[in-house]
Order: C-alpha cells, then sequence, then structure tokens
C-alpha cells in the first residue's frame, strides 16, 4: 500500500487466537451438501488440543455435510456488542477436516464428558438419542484479524504463521 503524508501506517495488535476461542461457547459452522449448496449453523463445542467436537443433530442439515467429510469452514466471532468497529470485529475462520468419533470410545466418553461439564446436563441426555453424533473438527488452515492492519495466516495448531501485511489491499 502507498503511504501518503495524511495516511498513518496502520500498527498490527498482538493476536490472541486462543483467548477468542476461550471466549466462545459454540463455533459457527459453514459446510456444503453434495450439491455444492452451502449451509451455515452453529453447534456448541469443546477443544481438546487443537481439535474442535461438536454434538450434533441428524435432524440438522449440517450434520450430513459434516459426517460426509465435506468442506468445511468453522468461524470464531467477538460479540458484536464488544466491538468497537464493526469492520473490523476480531474473528477466526478456519478451513477444517471432519470426521466422525463414537460416542463410547475412549476419545469419545472424554469429549461427552467434557461437554457435559461445558454445557450442561442437557448433554446426558442428547448424547443418549441415537440421532446425535460427535464430529471432530480438525484445522487445516486459516487466518485471524484483530483489527484494521492486523491479519494473520493461522496453521493446523492455531499458530499464527505470517502477518498478512497489505495482502489484497491495493488503492484503487
Amino acid at each position: 500500500m502507498n503511504q501518503t503524508h495524511t495516511e498513518k501506517k496502520i500498527k498490527p495488535v498482538a493476536p490472541k487466537v486462543q483467548e477468542l476461542i476461550n471466549a466462545s461457547k459454540s463455533v459457527i459452522l459453514a459446510t456444503v451438501d453434495a450439491g455444492g449448496n452451502p449451509n451455515s449453523s452453529y453447534a456448541p463445542f469443546v477443544q481438546l488440543d487443537h481439535t474442535f467436537y461438536i454434538l450434533v443433530s441428524f435432524m440438522a442439515k449440517h450434520t450430513k455435510n459434516l459426517a460426509d467429510g465435506r468442506k468445511t469452514s468453522i468461524m470464531f466471532i467477538k460479540d458484536e456488542s464488544a466491538t468497537k468497529q464493526i469492520y473490523a470485529r476480531e474473528r477466526l475462520t478456519i478451513e477444517a477436516a471432519t470426521s466422525q468419533i463414537e460416542k463410547d470410545s475412549e476419545i469419545g466418553n472424554t469429549v461427552v464428558a467434557k461437554l457435559r461439564k461445558t454445557h450442561g446436563k442437557v448433554v446426558e441426555v442428547i448424547s443418549e438419542m441415537g440421532d446425535f453424533i460427535l464430529i471432530a473438527l480438525q484445522p487445516v488452515k486459516g487466518s485471524y484479524v484483530n483489527g484494521f492492519g492486523s491479519a494473520y495466516f493461522v496453521d493446523a495448531n492455531l499458530e499464527i504463521v505470517e502477518h498478512r501485511n497489505d495482502v489484497n489491499h491495493q488503492a484503487k
């Protein structure tokens, strides 16, 4: 970006990827069906290491898309009421690989226990329902934005790879 003497250089804000995730109880989901039609939704989640886990019902469109391993993107975003500038809302967007986890497996039992601890007794009830399945969302890559001029590429470990700098911000 070419700067004139009247423009101020925008200083990036230090990334707080994990803090944004920790402040969230649910994740926004973007999936596509077999015909390539998009679907967006949300689900309560828990995180173990760098993987996110959700317990979702086949009554929801997104569950089949997730179970079939179709392209998926997830997003964590700061609440609008806590945002000073709506165009620079803090957010983390991740491309994720999906896989179904058996509820009665070792990892399944661990995840369901953590979901119950995090989201309450309702998890006991829905985890026993036949139409609810556990899905693992394994990050592949993503981006984190926490203000104007403060955008970063994120790797599969949710770590900052590089500052996006002035990519795609040319003057017209």
